[in-house]
């Protein structure tokens, strides 16, 4: 009984990562058939003509450099940002905490489309024009949040009497920050970035409203690209996206599983 209840078990394990990620090893697995542009039921021959003519599209390697650097910045601009509120959150008292905490948590909970939308009013309400500039800081802002909650941890295990002795032994408010604070948050900072950097990487309905109609990322580019059918070059750019994103999550668990994140970096 004991091993029926075992087989159940994997099994039905099992069934979840097929129904998880089937899909996406046909995606790779079509990126390099040798077919049509709208081949992608049936397998004719092993090519990597798509991901030529993806790197040969102008409209697309444009859509991929705006999609990086938008990351990067934005993840950049929350980590630092949402380094330095964690630090002053953590300095509050019991009930401003609790309070800013909940205003934290409450843009991870709310859907992206209310916030694409709002942040959208905003932007018309100041009169900002929609841009690169405006996705920008729609990134930064519901990036935030990610790196406050993977930085917190941290300050709550660290031991604050070594702070306060720096101060103690004649280190300025900055050095302590550089010398002794910083290095102890380190492990949550550089979760917080990647965090941050892989939610960006693949937003879509945020940058959708607040990029105006000049600027395209990657998943506007690959959503307008689908309507107008399959394209294989569409299954090579979703392709290296997981890959990416793949990577960095090996990164975070390898980091997690050393027990010694540092060594990584």
């Amino acid at each position: 009984m004991r091993r029926f209840l075992d087989f159940l078990q994997r099994f039905y394990l099992g069934i979840i990562f097929f129904f998880l990620y089937a899909p996406i090893f046909v995606m790779i697995v079509f990126s390099f058939n040798n077919g049509n542009d709208n081949s992608t039921r049936v397998w004719d021959g092993f090519t990597l003509e798509w991901y030529q003519k993806l790197f040969q599209d102008d409209q697309i390697l444009s859509a991929l450099y705006t999609t990086i650097s938008v990351a990067v910045i934005a993840s950049l601009a929350a980590t630092l940002l949402g380094t330095l509120a964690a630090i002053g959150i953590s300095d509050m008292k019991k009930w401003r905490k609790a309070v800013v905490m909940e205003a934290s948590y409450l843009p991870m909970l709310t859907p992206d489309i209310v916030i694409g939308i709002s942040l959208m009013l905003l932007f018309l309400f100041i009169s900002l024009p929609m841009g690169y500039f405006t996705m920008l800081l729609a990134h930064i802002t519901f990036c935030l949040p990610y790196v406050i909650l993977s930085v917190l941890p941290k300050l709550r295990q660290m031991d604050k009497n070594i702070y306060e002795a720096a101060l103690d032994l004649g280190a300025t408010p900055a050095l302590a920050l550089r010398k002794v604070l910083l290095p102890q948050l380190k492990p949550g900072i550089i979760t917080g970035f990647l965090l941050a950097f892989t939610i960006s990487l693949d937003d879509f309905v945020v940058s959708f409203f607040t990029a105006g109609a000049e600027i395209n990322n990657l998943s506007m580019l690959i959503y307008s690209m689908a309507r107008k059918g399959v394209n294989p070059s569409i299954n090579a750019v979703s392709t290296l996206m997981f890959l990416a994103v793949l990577a960095l999550l090996l990164v975070i668990n390898m980091r997690k599983k050393t027990g010694n994140e540092g060594r990584l970096f």
